[in-house]
């Protein structure tokens, strides 16, 4: 496929503040709207970048803002409006940085004495809820999502925002992923981590029935691709130190970045889990050292785990590369930037459920489709090596999805991409996860968000269906 080059920059445009809207606008259609399409297309993500003279840095500071995309009769109505999270309004009151973000230290209020100041360091961490990652439903709600404690429930028709919720007060965890799985029945799963033994991280598995009435919580020990029987959880080199974290507000100009470590000789640990009931897999399974923040799908085939998902090769942490200083750089710079970060690949990795002491130095994996391999070490861990499905130099297939609804947890075939080309948005892409065939759609100085399948509600084939995606152009003056 034709890789674009961006020399005139259109693509810092998309990191930069917009305003909200007061009332839904209607949009120009150019094509057809399939008429299937019915409804509203929910999405989160940054949409302020600075407060009165103080900017973020980090790409995951900038505070939410949800975009809605109503579809009827082949129309379009598109509205947009800032969350009213604590960070948010605080922030706006104020026209300062309140709440420290992810890369971006909250100095204490300078109108404030000193004594007041010193005090404020020692109140105890306060973290944010700037919810810019994810909105999903838990029942009749709405919730608009980060991967901290707190959670923002919101009318998904008006915008509005309506509740902070602290999981804290429900169960013992100190955040939650922002991508959980859902069954037919609106079952949510996700996971969250909370203080294990000897100052370490446990995980926990978060269920939440689809019946209950206003957030109740419970929960079943332990990691996250989720196929019909089993959870798996991906443990990367990349640390939070718990003690660079709980003395990082207390040190001037420290933030969540600042409490990353990675652990270079570690590699990457595969966990399993039972679903029904929760029940931890006592088994080591492990690989080179990867970055990961996205599982594409999970499945079991004839007493294998199968699951594919969105690596970088290594151990480096990739938020490193995702300062707005770096994003918003001239392209050639993006590029060079890009060049030393690590390489992203879409791997399948395959996990034996049937293990056995005497197989140690041969490879568990009899799946005639796939090269992936698990092979038993002396001391009885299994080492992993995946299937490359995708790679391509510095072009990233990023943020995925699937026909979520009939393939979730299945054996599949296709998922949708977002193209990151040196970390810049330019292009969505389709895979063939069993041919390793790709189809892009790229137009110039067009820039898109993560792409949604909606399927045909009469169709059979998988990827029967329309791929919805929030693409800005730039139109150069």
């Amino acid at each position: 496929n034709l890789l674009f080059e961006h020399p005139a920059g259109g693509y810092r445009k998309i990191f930069e503040t917009c305003e909200e809207l007061s009332e839904p606008l209607p949009a120009t259609v150019t094509g057809r709207i399939p008429s299937f399409l019915k409804g509203s297309l929910l999405r989160l993500g940054p949409g302020l970048f600075e407060v009165g003279d103080e900017p973020f840095y980090h790409l995951f500071d900038g505070q939410a803002l949800m975009h809605k995309f109503d579809f009827k009769n082949g129309q379009v109505t598109y509205y947009r409006k800032f969350v009213r999270t604590d960070a948010y309004v605080r922030a706006i009151t104020e026209k300062r940085v309140v709440i420290t973000e992810f890369g971006t230290f909250a100095y204490p209020d300078p109108c404030k004495n000193i004594f007041s100041r010193f005090f404020s360091y020692f109140k105890g961490v306060e973290v944010t809820d700037n919810c810019l990652v994810n909105v999903y439903p838990v029942g009749e709600d709405f919730y608009a999502v980060t991967e901290t404690n707190y959670i923002t429930k919101v009318n998904p028709d008006t915008l509005e925002t309506l509740k902070k919720v602290d999981m804290c007060n429900y169960i013992n965890i100190n955040g939650v992923t922002a991508h959980p799985h859902i069954e037919s029945d609106g079952t949510v799963y996700n996971i969250g981590n909370c203080m294990g033994k000897g100052a370490t991280l446990a995980y926990n598995i978060v269920r939440i029935p689809p019946t209950q009435k206003g957030l109740k919580f419970l929960y079943i020990n332990f990691s996250f691709g989720m196929s019909e029987n089993y959870f798996v959880f991906v443990e990367t080199p990349v640390k939070i130190n718990l003690l660079k974290f709980l003395s990082a507000w207390s040190i001037r100009g420290s933030n969540y970045m600042d409490c990353f470590e990675s652990n270079e000789g570690q590699g990457t640990l595969f966990h399993i889990a039972k679903k029904d009931p929760g029940e931890y897999i006592d088994l080591k399974f492990k690989g080179a050292p990867i970055g990961m923040f996205h599982h594409i799908n999970t499945y079991e085939d004839q007493g294998f785990i199968v699951f594919d998902l969105c690596a970088w090769k290594g151990f480096e942490f990739v938020y490193n590369y995702l300062w707005l200083a770096n994003l918003r750089a001239n392209w050639e710079e993006v590029k060079k930037a890009a060049m030393m970060a690590p390489q992203p690949e879409v791997r399948r990795y395959v996990i034996p459920l049937d293990v056995h002491k005497e197989e140690q130095g041969k490879n568990l994996v009899s799946l005639p489709y796939t090269t992936a391999t698990a092979v038993m070490h002396a001391d009885g861990m299994i080492w992993l090596e995946p299937e490359v499905l995708f790679s391509g130099p510095r072009q990233a297939f990023e943020f995925p999805q699937i026909n979520y609804n009939r393939y979730g947890g299945k054996n599949y075939t296709y998922t949708y991409g977002l193209g990151l080309n040196h970390f810049i948005p330019d292009r969505i892409c389709k895979l063939n996860v069993k041919t390793k065939e790709t189809w892009v759609w790229q137009e110039p100085d067009s820039y898109p968000s993560e792409p949604l399948f909606v399927q045909t509600p009469d169709g059979i084939d998988e990827d029967d269906g329309a791929s919805a995606t929030i693409n800005y152009v730039h139109l150069p003056l």
